[in-house]
């Protein structure tokens, strides 16, 4: 971009679920002073996150500090920010706790006897009115400029399964912070950052399709093409006509790599 734009204060009036007294009250005491440290945060749109009821918000991903900054931004524009973390940590000591305590959604893996998996799991928002935040991606981009690649079909069926709104959002900036695959974090001095919210995507042609694979791919590229228009207009750039796809080069879709 050539111009960044000025921090915009999101008009969002706070949730319900935030203003009561949370775990989280803890949380943003000890992350928001330190992510004005390390950033200058500017959320645009932040008012299309819906301010009551449950949503999947689906954010691209191409750093490890992401679920640090998309949670902070989800706090500040007045949504409790919450992920699907696997079932296994909630039983180990002290840090099972503190899962539990700060609404994060435990889930097993799929046809496991132990509990919810993340489609089941996902159903509970809907009584609760939670959110959560889902990277459709799975991992970090692949993409040699950092361009959302394929993304995975999990979002799509939560969304479909349970009729849940899933919002796009998009951030620039965040690699300054701590680069991609990286390991050390740059604290001077803060780095720009930028997040957009769109609109939630319009998924009403698949309402009524069949619940196959066919389906949930088509449904899955509309919601990364709608994560990839936010970070076209953050970037001022076009994105690749073809989304990056790891096994067409040869590259596994978890893990660490060299590109």
């Amino acid at each position: 971009m050539s111009d960044t734009p000025e921090p915009i204060q999101p008009t969002v009036k706070r949730s319900p679920e935030k203003t009561r007294p949370s775990i989280f009250w803890l949380f943003a005491a000890i992350l928001l002073p330190l992510g004005r440290l390390l950033m200058k945060m500017t959320i645009i749109d932040g008012a299309k996150l819906p301010k009551n009821g449950p949503f999947i918000l689906a954010p691209n991903h191409f750093s490890e500090i992401d679920p640090i900054v998309i949670g902070i931004a989800t706090w500040k524009i007045g949504r409790i920010p919450r992920f699907m973390a696997k079932a296994s940590l909630f039983r180990v000591p002290v840090l099972g706790w503190l899962l539990r305590a700060s609404g994060q959604i435990p889930v097993e893996r799929e046809g496991s006897p132990r509990g919810k998996g993340p489609i089941e799991a996902a159903g509970d928002l809907v009584t609760t009115g939670g959110g959560v935040i889902v990277y459709p991606e799975g991992s970090l981009t692949r993409d040699p400029d950092m361009w959302p690649m394929r993304g995975k079909t999990g979002a799509a069926r939560m969304a479909l399964t349970h009729d849940l709104p899933v919002i796009p959002v998009a951030h620039w900036g965040t690699q300054k912070v701590m680069a991609r695959y990286g390991k050390k974090i740059s604290f001077f001095p803060p780095k720009k950052v930028t997040i957009k919210v769109g609109d939630p995507v319009d998924l009403s042609a698949f309402r009524d399709r069949p619940r196959d694979t066919s389906t949930f791919i088509e449904a899955t590229n509309t919601i990364m093409d709608a994560i990839t228009e936010q970070l076209e207009d953050i970037r001022g750039a076009a994105a690749p006509r073809q989304r990056w796809d790891p096994s067409k080069h040869d590259q596994k879709e978890t893990g660490r790599f060299e590109s």
